[in-house]
Order: structure tokens, then C-alpha cells, then sequence
């Protein structure tokens, strides 16, 4: 294994660094093996099986075009819980791991009905569903790709989610339930933010999930805000991951629109990155 790092630190040197590198192949050894870090360490001098060197030598060759591991190996962890990926489907952030531990410690409880708005690979409503056990889970998205991708992660991690293939900003062309608790990371990077982002981001992730445009960067949330006067039910919740630029804004939206406790949260880094509004009426 020491010589493929070796291998893998001379072809990424130009993409990643020695770090970075290091750290990629001690994941990628895990995931391609299926053992632990302790297990790689133990193993490392055995002799490795012809066909694991090529499969490792060909990742490296996507990883050098700056593809993103999570895409390369097609799954990623998020809190805990392996989720697959497809190019429909955005790679989760820790920022949006805070979001699902924001609505998991809101006082959701069994029985309660809960919509995921633009639910991509599905890891906020099933990270949901294994944390908070009972929950009627609903998760809608306007990507095909993205709900098949969404409805085998649910399968696979056991928990039961109803999907369904609805573009939001129309929500008015659908009938739909009350709902005890709406979450969304939707779509909130400003199309003049494209110069500040990697390659590995605009190359490869889907631009539909990910850009707004700079005239109504708060369009998602606006009609989902609306949306949610009219589906929520009274003391209902409604969260939101957001453009950290826009933390001002989106309180001043929801209290506009009639929505009541409104809390701005910072993430990990201190940055304005999700809100939480009540809706009382």
C-alpha cells in the first residue's frame, strides 16, 4: 500500500496536497477494501490483489481530473449514515449535518410529518428517520435521477420515505398534506459566486441544485416560505440551510411573511448557515 500512496502522491501532486493525498488514499484504501484504518495498518504489507491496484490506479486517474472522490467511489457519509451519489445528486456538506441536528433536537417526535423540499440524494429526511425514529417522512425533488438515487438510500438504511417528483416553485399545481416540520437546503449560490468556487464543484455537481440567479437569490425561499403558510400546520416548523451572505435577509423575509421565533444559526465556522421560523397561524 505504501508503494500505490507513493504512486497516488507523484499523479495528484499537481491537484491535491501531500496532506490531502494522504488522507485520500488512507479513504480510499477503507472504502475499497472494506476494512478499518487500523485493519489498512495491519495489512500494509501483504500483497495486494492485481485487480484492487487497477481499480486504485484508475480512481487516481479520475481524482487527477479533479473529479470529486465522492463521485468517483459513488457514496459518502453523512452522519454516520452511507449514502450513494449520482450526478444528479449534490455531495452533502457538514454544514447541512448541522441542519439535520437542528431539526432532530427540535422536539420532533414519532408520528409527526415531516417534508424534505429539493431532497437530492435524500440524506436530510433519511439521516432524519434514523435519528428520530416514526416519523412520517415525505421528501419531494424535481430531478427524476435525484428521487431514484434518493429512494435507494432510503432502502438501503431501512427507512421508509414517501418521494415524489414535484418542482416547488409550481407547488400550486399539486394537492398536498399538512406538514409538522419543512426542511430544504435549496438552491442559494449566486450565479457572480461561480468565480470563488473549485473546479471539483463547477465541474461536476449539478448546477440546477446548486445556483440562483443574482436578481432573486431568495427564490427558493420565498416559495417555500409561502408554501409553508399553507401547509404547515399551526406551532409547525420550518428550517432552512442558507446563503451565509443572506442571514440579514431571510430574517427579515420570514417575520415579513408572518412567521414567528425566528432564530438565526451559525455553522461551525461562524458563519450565518441555517434559520428556523414557527408559523402560528
Amino acid at each position: 500500500m505504501f508503494g500505490l500512496q507513493q504512486y497516488a502522491l507523484q499523479e495528484l501532486k499537481d491537484t491535491y496536497n501531500e496532506h490531502e493525498i494522504k488522507y485520500l488514499c488512507s479513504h480510499l484504501f477503507c472504502k475499497m477494501l472494506h476494512c478499518t484504518n487500523i485493519e489498512i495498518h495491519l495489512k500494509k504489507h501483504e500483497l495486494l490483489d492485481e485487480r484492487f491496484v487497477d481499480n486504485f490506479v484508475e480512481v487516481v486517474a479520475e481524482l487527477k481530473k479533479d473529479r470529486p472522490v465522492q463521485y468517483v467511489l459513488g457514496e459518502t457519509e453523512f452522519l454516520g449514515v452511507d449514502f450513494h451519489l449520482n450526478s444528479d445528486t449534490l455531495i452533502p456538506r457538514p454544514e447541512t449535518e448541522e441542519l439535520v441536528m437542528w431539526v432532530a433536537e427540535s422536539g420532533l417526535k414519532a408520528g409527526e410529518r415531516v417534508l424534505d423540499v429539493g431532497t437530492g440524494s435524500g440524506c436530510i429526511i433519511v439521516a432524519l428517520g434514523k435519528m428520530v425514529p416514526g416519523l412520517e417522512l415525505h421528501g419531494v425533488d424535481v430531478s427524476p435521477e435525484a428521487l431514484r438515487q434518493a429512494g435507494e438510500n432510503a432502502r438501503s438504511n431501512g427507512v421508509e420515505v414517501n418521494f415524489l417528483e414535484r418542482d416547488i416553485l409550481y407547488h400550486e399545481r399539486w394537492d398536498w398534506s399538512d406538514f409538522d416540520v419543512i426542511v430544504s437546503n435549496p438552491p442559494y449560490v449566486r450565479e457572480s459566486e461561480k468565480a470563488l468556487m473549485h473546479e471539483r464543484v463547477l465541474g461536476y455537481e449539478p448546477h440546477r441544485a446548486l445556483f440562483v440567479t443574482d436578481e432573486d437569490p431568495l427564490v427558493f425561499y420565498r416559495v417555500i416560505a409561502e408554501f409553508g403558510r399553507l401547509h404547515l400546520k399551526p406551532g409547525g416548523l420550518l428550517f432552512f440551510e442558507i446563503n451565509e451572505a443572506f442571514g440579514r435577509e431571510m430574517v427579515e423575509l420570514l417575520e415579513g411573511m408572518g412567521y414567528r421565533e425566528v432564530e438565526l444559526r451559525k455553522d461551525i465556522h461562524e458563519r450565518d448557515r441555517m434559520v428556523k421560523a414557527k408559523w402560528i397561524q
